[in-house]
């Protein structure tokens, strides 16, 4: 039962962590790779982190495996470390903003 309470927990988590959707991820990962002359295929783009977590978007909570479980944990813990309110990102710190969006979560998104 506990196990089932702590993914449901972990299920909620990480979805009011990333606040993106798959389809905003999908094309921040295209752009965030693209440089002047190229750009990456859409299932290539971004990191694997960044490509994981638009996997995890598609899936049911029924589907998810080990590896997803952990890497839902690690996009809560960024999360949550990045977006403490004493380190509250502000329009300019970019650089902070795109690494957060990376895994899907912009933080000037209400």
């Amino acid at each position: 039962m506990s196990d089932a309470l702590e993914m449901d927990a972990l299920w909620e988590d990480f979805h009011r962590a990333v606040n993106m959707t798959s389809a905003e991820l999908s094309a921040w990962l295209r752009v965030s790779d693209a440089d002047e002359t190229t750009e990456p295929l859409p299932d290539r783009a971004g990191s694997d982190t960044g490509q994981h977590v638009l996997s995890i978007l598609q899936k049911r909570r029924t589907d998810l495996t080990e590896d997803d479980l952990r890497v839902m944990e690690e996009v809560v813990d960024t999360v949550s470390e990045e977006t403490d309110p004493e380190n509250e990102p502000v329009a300019e710190d970019t650089a902070r903003r795109h690494r957060l969006m990376t895994v899907g979560h912009d933080p000037l998104k209400g």
